[in-house]
This record gives structure tokens, sequence and C-alpha cells, in this order.
């Protein structure tokens, strides 16, 4: 007997057995049970993630013998020919193959007649979008006026082709991307009905690489049954799927956590033996650290399968919170800039080299936001850039304005308004801002709402502001910002000056050097 394919086998039969989208199967089973079904039905996502299925199963839904329900009864000759593929009411057609305007009026034809032995006669139209304009014109004729006796069901994976025409008079669903615990939790399902063994660290690797597509996660499931001799086990999989060890990516993110550059290359050798997928690698490298920031801001985060638990609490406490951040950034650009190197090997070592060069001075304490080394008054970083930890100045009992504005989650405008005040008091539910008179075009009541919200959020406490405008004697965290870059901007100009290959050219050339010419770079 011939193999059926899992994705096959699993296809589900009812709304009960689809896995996520319920915010499709609500409103279709309410619109069933209450006898209010459109005529036209668009079902719009990425492949694989049951845009089909879901139309197939309304077709039976609208043809069951026993009646239209939101619950096929899955037994009846309607129901057994629609599963099977053979219903003659249920008309299926890949437009994809059939785009000319010939195929349509021939397909439209027949609409006008009654069903043979169905309720309705369903179309499904699937990648509709690949219709020509002529043929989008020709079904829009029948979708303005349709017979009683027709639903059309139409599929897509990109909606934006389609004309507004048509678009305006069908009932559209969107069908979310699968997250990856839904789609794990369903290979475990069907491996444990078909009694088959595996190790849930392959689940997670065949979940995360199938992208939200349940389909391409069966796909994956039974290439990897294959490759294993039947079984779903890491090793296979992490074969099949080029991905490399999680040992090895601990390794390099333990060799990243001790900053020795020679022993972080010297640790690369063996893995670069195996040549593996580099940009895989970088992938699962920052995967890794997404955890670790979850672990250090959440200390109950449980982990998942591909990563344990044991290896996210140790690099948690050896990584410091903005090296993580920094290490993080760094691979997804690396990954983004592989293609670019030379070779992906190279690549990949300038990506980890840059994580160490880039990585700020000192060791500071694991698992907190380091502060700035210290240095010159000239060379200090802004005070906006303070970390969120530091929000309360030490021994004085009061906020510090300028640490507290950088762990607030506000936009643009209203952190200008912020950045031009001053905090004057603080009482229960009140604090008492100065603004900046040169800045009183940055104060609005919107702004001053949005403020009010984010500081109630990070103290917890509902507070209301007031603001008054006048000149203050201490430095708003802008004008803070503006000296120091301007004081920063002074030594680089000085330490120019005093660079010899400048004075040689300045004594052979009689050359000047323009002042004004030397800037801060800006972010990026």
């Amino acid at each position: 007997m011939a193999y059926t394919a899992l994705a096959r086998r699993w296809r589900p039969r009812t709304f009960a057995e689809m896995t996520g989208q319920e915010h499709v199967l609500r409103a279709l089973s309410n619109a069933l049970n209450t006898d209010r079904v459109h005529h036209a039905f668009l079902f719009a996502g990425t492949r694989g993630v049951g845009k089909t299925s879901v139309a197939r199963i309304l077709a039976k839904c609208l043809n069951c013998e026993r009646g239209v329900s939101a619950e096929p009864c899955g037994e009846c000759a309607s129901c057994r020919e629609i599963d099977a593929g053979r219903s003659v009411d249920v008309i299926e057609v890949d437009a994809a193959s059939r785009t000319k305007v010939d195929d349509t009026r021939e397909l439209l034809d027949n609409v006008q007649y009654a069903p043979t032995r169905s309720r309705y006669k369903v179309y499904l139209i699937d990648e509709v979008h690949m219709l020509t304009t002529q043929s989008f014109n020709a079904l829009l004729k029948t979708l303005e006026e349709p017979p009683p006796h027709v639903k059309f069901l139409l599929a897509t994976t990109d909606p934006h082709k389609l004309p507004v025409t048509v678009l305006s008079r069908c009932l559209q669903f969107n069908l979310k991307r699968l997250s990856m615990p839904l789609i794990r939790a369903r290979l475990k399902h069907i491996l444990e009905a078909e009694g088959i063994a595996f190790e849930a660290a392959a689940l997670q690797l065949l979940a995360q690489a199938a992208d939200g597509s349940l389909r391409d996660a069966l796909s994956l499931l039974d290439q990897l049954l294959a490759f294993g001799n039947g079984a779903a086990r890491e090793a296979e999989a992490r074969t099949m799927l080029g991905t490399v060890a999680v040992d090895h990516v601990a390794q390099i993110a333990r060799l990243l956590a001790a900053a020795d550059p020679a022993a972080l290359l010297s640790g690369l050798q063996p893995l670069e033996e195996l040549s593996p997928d580099f940009g895989g690698l970088l992938d699962q490298l920052a995967a890794l650290l997404e955890r670790v920031a979850l672990q250090q801001l959440l200390p109950d985060y449980a982990g998942d399968e591909l990563f344990e638990p044991e290896l996210v609490r140790d690099l948690a406490t050896r990584l410091a919170a903005e090296d993580v951040q920094l290490y993080y950034q760094t691979a997804i650009l690396g990954r983004r800039d592989l293609a670019l190197a030379p070779d992906p090997r190279t690549g990949f070592r300038m990506t980890l080299m840059r994580m160490l060069a880039f990585r700020p001075d000192g060791l500071g304490q694991p698992g907190v936001v380091r502060g700035a080394a210290p240095a010159p008054a000239a060379t200090q970083a802004p005070a906006a850039a303070m970390a969120a930890a530091g929000a309360v100045a030490a021994g004085a009992g009061q906020l510090d304005w300028a640490a507290l504005l950088s762990a607030l989650e506000v936009d643009g405008p209203t952190r200008m308004l912020a950045q031009n005040c001053v905090l004057l008091s603080r009482a229960p539910g009140l604090l008492q801002l100065q603004l900046d008179p040169r800045q009183q075009g940055a104060r609005t009541r919107s702004r001053e709402e949005k403020l009010a919200q984010a500081l109630s959020r990070h103290l917890g406490e509902t507070l209301r502001l007031e603001i008054e405008v006048g000149a203050s004697a201490t430095e708003t965290p802008a004008q803070t910002g503006e000296r120091q870059s301007q004081e920063v901007l002074a030594v680089a100009r000085a330490q120019l000056l005093a660079e010899p290959t400048v004075q040689a050219l300045q004594e052979r050339f009689a050359a000047t050097l323009n002042p004004d010419s030397v800037r801060l770079r800006g972010p990026g």
C-alpha cells in the first residue's frame, strides 16, 4: 500500500481539529450556526497555515446532508466525497495554472446551473491572485450578482495583488503564521498518536525551521523519519537541517563571556573543521542570547527544549545584560552582512571579533546593566545614556531625572518635552517639572498625558504632572547632553591637532585644519 504523507494523512477534517486560527474559526462557526453565510470568502495567509483546509471544511459544513452547521458529520456521502476530493459540486481550481480569461469564463459558465447533488455549488479557487485582469473582470460579474446556490471560497498568499473591486465583495480572513509552541505541540500529538519515538529538542528544531507553516513542519517531519530510520531524534534533526549541535553554540557563548579573543579563535578551530552553516550558526547564537536576556529580565523564565535551562541560567550570570544586547545585535547584523564577506567563515569570525571589539571596557556585574567605565568629565556619556538601575540618586532619596528618562518608553516628541524639563519636586501622586522657556513649542496636552502615563507605569503609581515654564539653575538633560557633546568635540579637535601626521602636513604644506569639519558621528 502506498505511503500517505503526514501532511495529507493529518489534514484537519473539522474546525475542532484545526491548529490555531481561532479568530477565523469563531467567525465562521457563528455564521454557520446562525445561517448568515456570505456568498464569497477570501482566506489569506502564508503557505501551510490552513487556507485550503479551512475552505474544504467550510464546504463540508455547507453541504453536509444533516444540515448547515459548524460541525459536519463527516459520515454522509457529501462529507466523504469532499474529503476524498471527488464531489461534483465542490469545484477546486488552481488559479496558477488557469490564468487565461477563457479558462475563467469556461469555469463560470456553469454557475447558473443548480448543484447536482448538494445544497450549494462551491467554487474553491486557490492562489486566486494569479488570475489576469481579464479573468478578474469575468469573476467580478459573478461576485456582484451570484445565484443563491453558489458560494465562492478564494485562497491567496498575496491578497494585495487582488483588485479592490474583488476584495470589497468578499469577507476576508487573514490566517496567522503559527507559533513554534503550537507547531511543536501538533507534531508531538501526531507522533504520539502514530506511536513514533521522538526527542523534544528535535520537534523544537523542526518547529523553528518550519517558519510558521504547519505543512512545512509535517514535510520536514516526514523527511526526518526517513533520515532517522523511523524516529525523530535531535542529532539526526540537526544533521538533516544543517544546524550545529547546541554544545558548539554554548561553547561560543561561554568564550564570549570570558572575553578572551585568543581562546575564542582557538575554540573555533574544531567547529570550523565541520564546515558548518555559518549563517545558521549565527541564528542559533542569537536565539541563545535571546533566551539569556529573558532569563536576566525574568528569573522565573523556564526556557524551552532547544537550550537546557542550566545553560541559560549559567550564561545569564556570566554575561552582563548590556553585553547580551550588544552580542545579539551584532549577531543579527553579521548574519545580514554574511553574503558581503569574502567568505562565510571570515564573516563569521569578524562578527565574533566585532562583539569583543565593541564591548564596553570593564567587567561589571553579570546579569545587570554595567555602568560606563571611569573617564574624564569631557568624555563621559550623556546623562540620557545612564542605566535605569541608577534612576535613584545615591543617598539623596530623590529621583535622578536624567537616568529616569532613559528608562521610559515614550516616543520622540514626548521624550523631547521631558528632556527639556528639570524635576522640581515629587509628592504622593504628583510630579512638578520646570520647562526650559526656549522649548515651549514642545509642550502639548497630548505629550503631557503620554509622559504622565509613562511615568506612572514606570514608578508604579498614578501620577499627575504640573509643568511650569521658567529658567532654572539646574541643567535639563538636553542641555547636559549638548554641553557634554561640545566638550567631547573640543577634546577630539585638540587630539586631532596634536596628531603628528596633522602637524607634519601643517609644517610641510602650510595646511590649516578647519575646526568645523570635525563633527560627532550620529547613530549608525
